[in-house]
């Protein structure tokens, strides 16, 4: 009985995501803005309800820790498509015993710079902390260290493991797999998965370059933001069931036909495609993991997801003397360009560096009502207290 009563609860949260009932995000049950416009969630509490959540659904503290604190930065640095939003599907594979809560990484191959790790069908965070702090070590010892891993599952935002590296002064870089969602160009089947890349090193005064980026145009996970916010999307995002370009959120995530990073092929989506295969080679050539169309479906429990990614940490020391400094001045340099309009230039990680100072400012951060409400009754489900809002702080 109590499992039939856990099992209709999930699946009254099932109908809250925009992954399940699509429809719902234009005529389900919201928490208005006036409700939600001036209340935000500590950081800390974010930790605490994800990794409540976790340990409810059978990992260890230490490991439902990480998650916990993956997924917090991910919504803290602006990235709400691969940060909380993203728990439940985590306790959704555990529940149907395609993760498994418990496993330990195994080292298979470890030769002086490089090293194989066999995820053990673990979450995705643990085995990518443990390869980047494997990458790091060798690093530290070589000059240069390498860790692909296999048997890994979603692993959330790749700049959280190359923010790893750059902690403690080296350049990161790590990449991975995906369930296949880009069409490659001139095909209307997908192929290859998003494929996502990130690369980072810290400068003077706490700047620093972080790359984080998708080798598609767009993460699917900006789309069910999109639909949950009942919002069009933006041409050369995506491509509908028929094989044209849609604006659609709902026909594209239905169709979840995802473009290569440039859209089409006459605005050089071509070169998205093969940063993408680059990508593959690391992460599923390379390790022996699952590959290309051969990785399962996305949010499918058939089987296994098997995926393979790739974790580079290198000494910037190893190299000529003065990199730190010279990596300020370029940042300086590209920043001070005259503009064409009134916003000024960026470099890579500044839009999260903007985002982490309002969170700090407020107190907290701001989700969005339906995430919110989403959240909510997943407490419920789990059996945990729901997330506590406080006043945003108007000391600014």
């Amino acid at each position: 009985m109590l499992t039939l009563i856990r099992r209709a609860t999930f699946n009254r949260f099932l109908e809250l995501l925009p992954s399940s009932t699509l429809s719902h995000a234009r005529t389900g049950i919201r928490m208005t803005s006036v409700e939600c416009r001036d209340q935000v969630v500590p950081k800390d509490e974010v930790v605490r309800f994800i990794e409540e959540c976790m340990c409810k659904a059978g990992t260890t503290p230490e490991d439902a820790r990480i998650v916990g604190h993956h997924l917090m930065t991910a919504d803290y640095r602006g990235h709400f498509s691969h940060g909380m939003n993203r728990m439940q599907m985590y306790v959704k594979d555990i529940e149907v015993k395609i993760t498994d809560p418990v496993a330990r990484p195994e080292i298979l191959t470890d030769f002086q710079a490089i090293a194989l790790v066999d995820g053990k069908n673990m979450l995705g965070q643990v085995v990518g902390k443990y390869c980047m702090e494997l990458a790091m070590e060798k690093a530290k010892r070589f000059g240069i260290g390498m860790v692909a891993a296999r048997g890994s599952n979603h692993y959330g935002i790749c700049g959280y493991y190359t923010m790893m590296a750059m902690e403690q002064g080296l350049i990161g870089f790590t990449c991975t797999n995906t369930s296949p969602l880009m069409a490659p160009t001139r095909s209307m089947k997908a192929g290859l998965g998003t494929n996502p890349l990130s690369m980072g090193m810290a400068a003077s005064d706490n700047d620093g370059f972080v790359l984080d980026m998708a080798t598609t145009a767009v993460a699917l996970g900006k789309i069910e933001l999109a639909i949950r916010k009942n919002e069009s999307i933006p041409e050369g995002w995506a491509l509908g069931s028929n094989g044209e370009v849609t604006r659609d959120a709902e026909e594209a995530f239905k169709a979840s036909l995802l473009m290569p990073l440039g859209g089409s092929e006459h605005s050089s989506g071509y070169k998205g495609y093969g940063l993408a295969l680059m990508v593959e080679t690391l992460c599923g050539i390379l390790t022996g993991s699952n590959f290309g169309p051969n990785i399962r479906a996305w949010k499918t429990s058939d089987r296994i997801a098997n995926l393979g990614q790739c974790f580079m940490a290198i000494n910037p020391e190893a190299f000529a003397s003065g990199s730190k400094e010279r990596l300020t001045i370029l940042l300086k340099q590209l920043r001070d360009l005259p503009t064409s309009g009134e916003k000024p230039v960026l470099v890579a990680g500044d839009p999260e560096r903007q985002h982490m100072k309002k969170v700090d400012t407020e107190g907290g951060i701001t989700y969005h009502p339906n995430q919110l409400k989403a959240s909510e009754e997943f407490a419920k489900h789990m059996g945990v207290q729901p997330m506590k809002l406080v006043s945003k702080s108007t000391n600014f």
